[in-house]
């Protein structure tokens, strides 16, 4: 059954805009459990702008589902995941500069590293994932790193849909939908899990919760601004609600 992972990110981003104390980003975790959320998804930026350093000790401590640790292949990052062992580590590409995570890590070019990072995590018994862009290289050097799952990179397929007239069925979203099946595939046949995020929504997740084989879709943003509105264990049962009615028209 496909999963949701819900990234909490942008809770603690209003809590540092007043340097305080609240919104709690482990009140927002049990609220997305509560909700139906299957994991919780935190990136610990270098420059700590949103979740710090006891966020992630709190969160590893106090969730009972699992924790899936966004960060850079850096060695401060890996000696924090190592220390606090997350169920699963996701190497992603980080700009100081970036508003968000802009592309897809590029492991072909860096292949050695990476390989280097994930001996590193998988000794300490933890998962790692990468977070690459819908292509065949880059799912190939995955694999030769070691790496146990790749997360298909969403984004230009969800700002396609976004810009040319919110259809699934138009040419250009058709095209981004068909990268990321393609790369799927490629990721099953190599013995890895298939992942997907960044960027998903209310009104673009369905296409990309019914490709075959995908395992688990990472979604935050919209979550968190769903919330807003309705509260964070709502939020999370709809979009659990549109994950599973996506999964079951698989195609």
């Amino acid at each position: 059954m496909i999963e949701l992972g819900v990234n909490i990110d942008h809770v603690a981003t209003i809590r540092q805009a007043r340097r305080t104390y609240e919104p709690d980003p482990v009140w927002a975790a049990v609220e997305a459990h509560l909700g139906g959320a299957d994991g919780i998804t935190v990136h610990l930026r270098e420059d700590r702008r949103h979740i710090q350093d006891e966020d992630v000790r709190r969160l590893r401590e106090l969730v009972h589902i699992k924790l899936n640790l966004e960060m850079a292949a850096s060695d401060e990052m890996i000696d924090i995941a190592c220390r606090l062992k997350p169920e699963m580590a996701m190497l992603v590409p980080e700009g100081r500069q970036e508003v968000t995570t802009e592309g897809g890590l590029d492991v072909a070019g860096d292949e050695a590293r990476i390989k280097a990072a994930c001996r590193r995590l998988s000794d300490a018994g933890i998962m790692v994932s990468v977070f690459i862009d819908a292509e065949l290289p880059q799912v190939e050097a995955a694999a030769r790193a070691g790496v146990r799952v790749c997360e298909i990179h969403t984004g230009p397929y969800a700002y396609a849909f976004h810009a040319l007239g919110r259809d699934a069925e138009s040419a250009p979203v058709v095209a981004e939908l068909e990268r990321i099946r393609t790369a799927g595939k490629a990721i099953r046949d190599l013995g890895m899990r298939f992942n997907a995020g960044h960027a998903l929504n209310y009104f673009n997740v369905q296409p990309i919760a019914g490709m075959p084989g995908v395992r688990e879709l990472h979604i935050g943003h919209a979550i968190v601004s769903r919330a807003m509105f309705v509260g964070m264990r709502e939020a999370v049962r709809e979009m659990k609600t549109l994950l599973r009615e996506g999964a079951a028209h698989t195609g």
